[in-house]
């Protein structure tokens, strides 16, 4: 039975084909869902900022986690793990949500239209065109902005900065007991990281959250329940609850196209590194599956809206499962039936205090820094524009702003300095469209 299983599999996914095994394929399922399993905690936590129930926020990132890795996995044939993304998560909840100040039905009505839009470029193959006319400075540049507005957020949380009215910003009190444990927290997940230990963000939440417990920082479980159940969590009070019309009606063209951009960004970048690493990619870039994964992408995009949470993306962590083999669909589709298994431990979700969260999100936010070496800061007409893209996301606490910038600063540099070739005419509406709506909201 075993033996007939394996054949069976490795016709679906091609496992012997691609260099790996079954045994092999399984091992990188765990690990990469190990790497990636502090979404189930951090997801909820940010959602939750933009009024979406925790439940129902706990429920649609299972949700949309497992079902999307298996479609991944299943249609691509990739070894790439997807879940709801960070960064987007992190613009729907306090910009929209907050800065904004419109409703989480309505934002995920944007996300939901994002999905349509992603659908009709990967449909047209305009999808791949709109990434190559974008700089890869650029593209460098919003992946490290996400990076530095993530960083904010969780100093934020942590009460590590806080705001003042001298300095706008300041330090916190450090010896207050949750801003130390979020410090020590920091430490930690470091440490882990630098031992190559798999899962050292989700270890070192939990670390956090024990200490707080033991030290009463934090309420402590007092019953079985209060740590699993078998009673899977209900998106009931999200599912179906996008406000598209609302989105629509409200002109929530920047919105609409931030979403659409981050992930157009983020997903092919995060695709196009971990399918590099794995070897899947051929000399001319190409890589078997592709269509297919952004395919895939699309669809999930809407179908997190449908269920309740922002925007899914392909994982980075999803190299931590490649490092151990991975090579087939058959690791994405373990990744998400493990995601089915967090279900029991989902009521863990909500005695994850937010200082224990908010040093993944900073770890997680110096990860994305790594993409500053992509940047040539050689070159004034390059540097200007990609530090204008990630210094005003953090600053002005809105990543389209940030994209905004960049790309306008992008264009008029490059003109008066004699290179206006280099800038191609999605490049320029892109920016004229940033131009009206900055426009737009200072009239």
């Amino acid at each position: 039975m075993l033996s007939s299983t394996s054949h069976f599999l490795n016709r679906l996914f091609k496992i012997e084909q691609k260099g790996s095994s079954v045994s092999t394929e399984l091992l990188a399922g765990l690990t990469t869902f190990v790497a990636m399993a502090y979404i189930i905690f951090v997801n909820p936590s940010i959602l939750e900022a933009s009024g979406i129930p925790r439940e129902a926020a706990v429920a649609a990132t299972l949700w949309s986690a497992a079902l999307c890795s298996i479609a991944m996995g299943l249609f691509s044939n990739l070894p790439i793990g997807v879940a709801p993304g960070m960064g987007i998560n992190a613009f729907f909840a306090f910009y929209v949500c907050g800065t904004m100040g419109l409703s989480w039905q309505t934002a995920l009505g944007a996300v939901f239209v994002s999905g349509v839009v992603f659908l009709i470029l990967t449909i047209t193959k305009l999808r791949i065109l709109i990434i190559k006319a974008v700089p890869d400075s650029i593209k460098a540049a919003v992946v490290v902005g996400i990076g530095m507005f993530l960083a904010i957020i969780g100093f934020s949380s942590a009460g590590i900065v806080v705001k003042s009215d001298a300095t706008m910003v300041t330090l916190g009190h450090i010896g207050d007991g949750k801003v130390f444990l979020s410090i020590i927290g920091m430490i930690l997940i470091s440490i882990l990281l630098a031992y190559r230990v798999k899962g050292a963000l989700i270890y070192g939440i939990l670390a956090i959250t024990v200490l707080g417990m033991i030290f009463g920082l934090t309420p402590a479980p007092k019953s079985v329940g209060d740590v699993f159940s078998f009673d899977i969590p209900s998106f009931a009070d999200t599912f179906m609850q996008m406000d598209v019309m609302g989105a629509i009606n409200y002109g929530l063209v920047t919105v609409i196209f931030t979403f659409t951009v981050v992930e157009l960004f983020d997903n092919l970048c995060t695709l196009i590194g971990v399918t590099k690493d794995a070897g899947l990619m051929d000399k001319e870039g190409n890589v078997e599956g592709m269509e297919k994964a952004l395919l895939t992408d699309s669809v999930g995009t809407m179908a997190s809206a449908v269920l309740g949470t922002c925007t899914v993306t392909s994982y980075v962590e999803s190299t931590t499962g490649i490092k151990e083999g991975g090579r087939t669909g058959l690791t994405a589709v373990v990744v998400g039936l493990f995601f089915f298994l967090a279900f029991v431990f989902a009521p863990l979700a909500g005695l994850i205090p937010a200082f224990a969260t908010a040093p993944a999100i900073i770890i997680v936010g110096s990860m994305m820094m790594r993409n500053v070496k992509d940047i040539n800061f050689s070159d004034i007409t390059e540097s200007i524009p990609a530090f204008l893209t990630i210094a005003m996301m953090p600053l002005s606490y809105s990543i389209g702003n940030g994209f905004g910038f960049g790309f306008i600063s992008y264009c008029l540099i490059k003109t008066f300095t004699g290179h206006v070739k280099e800038i191609s005419p999605v490049m320029w509406l892109i920016s004229i469209m940033f131009v009206v709506s900055f426009y737009m909201h200072g009239v």
